[in-house]
């Protein structure tokens, strides 16, 4: 970003480059409604009629190390960027030459080509982006801005405010550009905010905040300036309210009821075209005839682009799985043969293995909730702080889907964050960016962007914590496309899964339970990475097999010793990973005992040993002498909640009576 002056030049070159920028969206958006009515674009179609002049005043500003990251209705932005407009269409065709393989469609355009990070359909869901994006350009020493566009109903959404909050807290070169339309879909702006001027509410965290005409184009040019320069020369925040109007429907299928005709043609007859077109005429800054010159080298550009859509290629449908997880996996880690034996916890272990991947790569950084000062709520960052300072051991506010967001943007700008969310029940105010963000960026871009980051919770029951703190949800999130799930349960994964799991190009959640922090035992002093891919046998058997993970596995390994004193030969598998499941290491233990107990600390219904029982029986039938069973959580109301997790969660009786009960069945 470089801005030598901060008032627009308004020579005749600037001013036809100006007025074609807006020409050319407009058209572009009114061949793309005809092709929608012939059904040449399907899906939802969000056009940008009336709002060019914020695209077309801000974007051409930008340096090309800046990054852009859009809204839905983000086809003036991709132009704008640069994207090639051939492949912008052939993206709303669904084609493969389109810029994002037509995976995205109108709504998801991306180009690492051009840093456009593309639109997203979560209103509000692209800000935490914007804000991590930028925070690993301040922490890498880049001179670049991100630039984050987003409409006025995205205001009313708590990643607004916490991303704006974060930005403002750490000092984060974004520009934040409010796209007032005045309808957050049908519900006008006073009807949805008790408090309509946006500028307030980012000025209330301390951004300079301004209003600009968004129809008048050379105002937004004007703002747009002097907000990087002062980006430039700060590396704070700024933030424009860009008043505009949309002037054709929410969306294609939108019938339009909220808003009486009379209202759009008043706001035709002041839109940014005809406004700037009127004034340059009137101060002879355009020649005779050159508004019909630019007409015709724009038409005859949307005709090469309509050519260019109409003869791209289908995407095969067999590869449309691929790149919901890179095709480029690293290599599994070489494992020493272990050294001398230390007394450690796995509170400790974890702790190592943060330390032992800050010191390998200057990119790794921890952000949470208390990671820093207070030492982690289970003060497995304890001492963090004063090793490697408050720029990698980075508190965060209790925002989790604004720093849970701005950690999956880090990442996808080159750093590689662990994020600390204090408890898997707190992640659910993160869901939003870990499904719609994280899980999908690599599949929807088509390979262009990844999210190297890795996650880690707390889970399971606790002791007298009652029904918010004792979930157990591992097996919601390996539910979900695009994620890599770990469920560390012995010391050698404790502190040895995490420096695989940055390696690894993907997302990847690390769900450590509780009941586990405090367990002691001996671990080799050189104890290093090891393996995400593979489930292990923990004790090898003949007659069943117990399958489990996590905080479960020691109470799986009791039982199976006290089997063993029954003359019963269990077989314990630790799966380690819960996404992708290690299937033929399943197969292989049960096609050997033909017996089969999965023990799951999540609740019955839909849960992981489910998906376990139902692999069996699809690819095991035949090996099975005895019905499939699992031991998992109550799912029944249970009084006094404060003993909950004594009641509800797999304890050792359980497990060795529906064991004992499998094998008492006959053939």
């Amino acid at each position: 970003m470089s801005i030598d002056h901060v008032k627009p030049r308004l020579d005749h070159a600037h001013v036809r480059e100006l007025l074609k920028a807006m020409i050319r969206i407009r058209h572009f958006e009114d061949k793309c409604a005809e092709l929608y009515s012939r059904e040449k674009i399907r899906g939802f179609l969000h056009l940008y009629d009336g709002e060019e002049a914020v695209a077309a005043g801000i974007i051409p500003l930008l340096s090309p190390q800046d990054r852009v990251v859009a809204t839905y209705r983000e086809h003036g932005h991709a132009l704008m960027r640069g994207v090639p407009m051939g492949r912008v269409l052939a993206e709303m065709y669904g084609k493969a030459e389109g810029c994002a393989g037509g995976r995205g469609g109108s709504m998801h355009m991306f180009s690492r080509d051009h840093n456009f990070y593309g639109g997203n359909a979560i209103v509000g869901g692209g800000l935490p982006l914007g804000a991590g994006l930028a925070l690993a350009d301040r922490m890498q020493g880049a001179e670049a801005v991100t630039a984050c566009f987003f409409g006025e109903g995205a205001v009313a959404e708590g990643e607004f405010h916490e991303s704006l909050n974060l930005a403002a807290l750490w000092n984060l070169p974004v520009l934040f550009v409010c796209e007032n339309n005045g309808y957050a879909m049908g519900t006008a702006l006073d009807r949805s905010e008790s408090q309509t001027d946006i500028h307030g509410k980012a000025a209330s965290y301390g951004i300079d905040s301004h209003v600009v005409d968004g129809m008048d184009i050379v105002a937004v040019e004007g703002a747009a300036r002097k907000a990087l320069k002062a980006i430039a020369d700060t590396g704070k925040p700024q933030f424009l309210e860009c008043r505009t109007y949309r002037f054709r429907a929410h969306s294609m299928f939108d019938a339009q009821l909220y808003r009486p005709k009379e209202e759009v043609a008043d706001w035709r007859a002041k839109g940014p075209i005809v406004r700037f077109q009127t004034w340059a005429e009137e101060n002879h800054l355009l020649r005779a005839g050159e508004v019909d010159d630019i007409t015709a080298e724009v038409d005859a550009e949307i005709a090469e682009a309509v050519a260019f859509a109409e003869s791209g290629t289908e995407e095969p449908v067999a590869d449309l799985a691929k790149y919901v997880m890179s095709p480029d996996r690293p290599a599994p880690p070489e494992v020493a043969p272990p050294g001398k034996p230390v007394t450690t916890t796995y509170r400790a272990a974890v702790r190592a293995s943060i330390i032992d991947a800050m010191t390998r790569d200057p990119r790794v950084f921890l952000m949470g909730e208390d990671v820093g000062r207070y030492g982690g709520c289970y003060a497995v960052s304890k001492g963090l702080l004063d090793q490697f300072g408050e720029d990698r051991i980075r508190d965060t506010p209790l925002s989790e889907s604004g720093f849970t967001g701005a950690g999956i943007g880090a990442a996808i700008a080159g750093m590689r964050p662990i994020v600390e969310v204090m408890t898997v029940n707190f992640s659910l105010l993160a869901l939003d960016q870990i499904l719609n963000t994280a899980a999908t960026f690599r599949h929807m871009s088509n390979n262009q962007f990844g999210v190297p980051v890795v996650i880690r919770m707390a889970t399971g029951a606790g002791r007298q914590l009652a029904a918010q703190h004792s979930h157990s949800l591992e097996g919601w999130y390996a539910h979900i496309p695009g994620l890599r799930v770990l469920a560390p349960a012995t010391l050698e994964d404790a502190r040895g899964m995490l420096w695989t799991a940055l390696e690894d190009p993907d997302p990847v959640l690390i769900f450590e339970n509780v009941m586990l922090y405090n367990r002691e035992g001996e671990l080799a002093e050189n104890a290093g990475s090891v393996d995400i891919d593979r489930a292990v046998v923990r004790r090898a058997g003949t007659d069943i097999s117990l399958i489990t993970y996590g905080g479960s596995l020691f109470k799986t390994l009791e039982a199976a010793e006290a089997l063993a004193q029954e003359g019963i030969d269990a077989e314990v598998i630790d799966l380690r990973s819960l996404r992708p499941l290690d299937r033929e290491t399943i197969l292989s233990s049960v096609r050997k005992t033909r017996r089969a107990v999965m023990v799951d600390e999540g609740w019955k219904s839909g849960s992981l040993a489910a998906e376990i029982g139902m692999i069996l029986a699809g690819e095991a039938f035949w090996d099975l002498d005895a019905p499939l069973a699992r031991v998992c959580s109550a799912e029944v109301p249970i009084p006094y909640a404060g003993h909950l997790e004594q009641a509800a969660i797999p304890q050792v009786a359980e497990i060795l009576a529906t064991a004992r009960r499998v094998m008492g069945a006959t053939p």
